[in-house]
C-alpha cells in the first residue's frame, strides 16, 4: 500500500504544472552544492568528455558539455519553436490586437535590460554580455505565477506565457545574429537545401512529425558547423511543421506533446546540472557589485519590469490594445519582476558571450541570485494584490 501511494505521489507530481520548475530548481542546488564539494573536479572530469566519432568528411566529436549545450538544447529550442508557431497560428500572437501587447511589451522588456547592461558594461571587457539580461525563463516564470493559483486573473498567465515566447523569439534572434561566428556559406547552402526539403514536405502534407526531424537532424549538423549557433536549427525545423486553427490535433501540436516531458525533466535540468556547477570564489562574489554583475542584476530585477510596464503605458494609452481582463499596472509590474527570471536562456547567452571562464561563472552566479530574487518578488507583488484580483 506505501508503495502505491508513493507511485502516485509521484506520478502526481510530473502532472503538476510546476513540477518542472521544481524539478529545475532542485538540480541547480545539487549542481551547487557538487561544485563546491570534493566531487567538483570529477564533475568538470565528466562533463569535458569527449563523445561521438571524427573523420576528414565527418567531425561529429565534442565533449559532455558540448553535446548538452549543442544538441540537447537544440531539441529545446525546436520545442520553443513549435510554442512560438501554435501562438502565432491560433494562440495570443494569432490577430494584431491579441498580439500587440504582449510584442510591445517583450520588446521593451529585452530593450531596457539591454541599455542598463550596455550603459554600466560599455567599453570593457564585457561589453559583449549585453544580451544576457534580455532573456526570461519561461519554465520558471509560468512555474511561479502557477503557484499564485486563483489568486491571479488567468489573463494574466496567458499574458506572461505570450510575453515569455516573444521574449525567447527575440533571444534566439540575438544568439542567431549577434552570438554566432563566422559564417561558412558551403554549410548554410547544405542547410538551406534541407530547409527546402522540410517546406517541400509540409506543401505535400506530411502529418507525421517525426519524419521531418530526419532532414532535421541534417540541418543541425549543417547549421552547426555554418558558424550560426546549432540550437538555432531546432527553431528552423519547428517553423516548417504543420498546424491549424481548429480543434483537430496538427502534427505540430503532437510533436509539442511528445517533448514536452523529455524537455522539462530531462533536457532543461540537465542543462541547468551541467551549466550552474559554480565553484564559488571571493572574487565572483566580489564581482556581482562589478559591472558585469551589476548589469545583470539591475537589467533583470529593473530592467525588465521598467521595460514592460512603460511599454504597457503607451499601448494603453494609445489605444493600441488593452490591458488583460481583471489585471491592473500593478499586476503588470509583478508579471514584469517575473520576468526578470533569467536563467535558462540568460545562462546559455552567457556561456556564448565571454571566453573567459571566471566572467562566465561571474554572470552565471549573478543570474542565479538575482533570478531567485524577482522570483520571490515578483510571487509576493502578485500575492500582495489577490484581494482586488479576488474581488474583481
Amino acid at each position: 500500500m506505501a508503495q502505491l501511494i508513493n507511485l502516485t505521489v509521484f506520478k502526481n507530481f510530473f502532472k503538476s504544472t510546476n513540477a518542472g520548475g521544481i524539478l529545475l530548481f532542485i538540480c541547480v542546488i545539487l549542481s551547487l552544492i557538487v561544485a563546491n564539494s570534493p566531487l567538483a573536479e570529477s564533475l568538470q572530469s565528466a562533463l569535458n568528455y569527449r563523445l561521438g566519432y571524427s573523420s576528414e568528411s565527418i567531425h561529429l566529436e565534442y565533449s559532455l558539455i558540448l553535446w548538452i549545450n549543442d544538441g540537447l538544447m537544440a531539441i529545446f529550442f525546436l520545442m520553443v519553436g513549435l510554442e512560438i508557431k501554435r501562438e502565432i497560428v491560433e494562440g495570443e500572437l494569432s490577430s494584431p490586437r491579441k498580439a500587440s501587447l504582449p510584442i510591445l511589451c517583450a520588446i521593451g522588456g529585452a530593450i531596457a535590460p539591454a541599455l542598463i547592461y550596455f550603459g554600466l558594461n560599455g567599453g570593457t571587457a564585457t561589453a559583449s554580455g549585453w544580451g544576457i539580461p534580455m532573456a526570461t525563463d519561461i519554465a520558471f516564470a509560468l512555474a511561479v505565477i502557477g503557484i499564485l493559483g486563483t489568486n491571479v486573473p488567468a489573463s494574466l498567465k496567458i499574458f506572461l506565457a505570450a510575453l515569455a515566447i516573444v521574449d525567447d523569439l527575440i533571444a534566439i534572434l540575438v544568439i542567431a545574429f549577434f552570438y554566432s561566428s563566422g559564417i561558412q556559406t558551403t554549410y548554410l547552402l547544405y542547410a538551406g537545401i534541407g530547409m527546402l526539403v522540410l517546406i517541400l514536405m509540409n506543401r505535400l502534407n506530411v502529418q507525421n512529425p517525426f519524419l521531418y526531424l530526419i532532414p532535421g537532424i541534417f540541418i543541425w549538423y549543417f547549421v552547426h558547423h555554418s558558424g550560426i549557433h546549432a540550437t538555432i536549427a531546432g527553431v528552423l525545423v519547428a517553423m516548417t511543421i504543420p498546424t491549424n486553427d481548429t480543434d483537430v490535433e496538427s502534427p505540430l501540436e503532437r510533436l509539442e506533446h511528445a517533448l514536452v516531458k523529455p524537455v522539462n525533466f530531462l533536457i532543461i535540468p540537465l542543462f541547468a546540472f551541467a551549466n550552474t556547477n559554480i565553484t564559488l570564489e571571493p572574487q565572483m562574489i566580489h564581482g556581482l557589485t562589478e559591472p558585469l554583475g551589476l548589469g545583470i542584476g539591475l537589467g533583470l530585477l529593473l530592467g525588465k519590469p521598467i521595460g514592460i510596464l512603460l511599454m504597457t503605458f503607451v499601448c494603453t494609452k494609445l489605444k493600441i490594445s488593452t490591458l488583460p481582463e481583471g489585471a491592473g499596472f500593478k499586476h503588470i509590474f509583478g508579471v514584469g519582476l517575473l520576468a526578470g527570471i533569467g536563467f535558462t536562456m540568460s545562462i546559455f547567452i552567457s556561456i556564448l558571450s565571454f571566453g573567459d571562464p571566471l566572467h562566465v561563472s561571474e554572470a552565471k552566479l549573478s543570474i542565479l541570485i538575482t533570478s531567485v530574487l524577482a522570483g520571490i518578488l515578483g510571487y509576493f507583488t502578485l500575492y500582495s494584490l489577490r484581494k482586488k484580483t479576488m474581488q474583481a
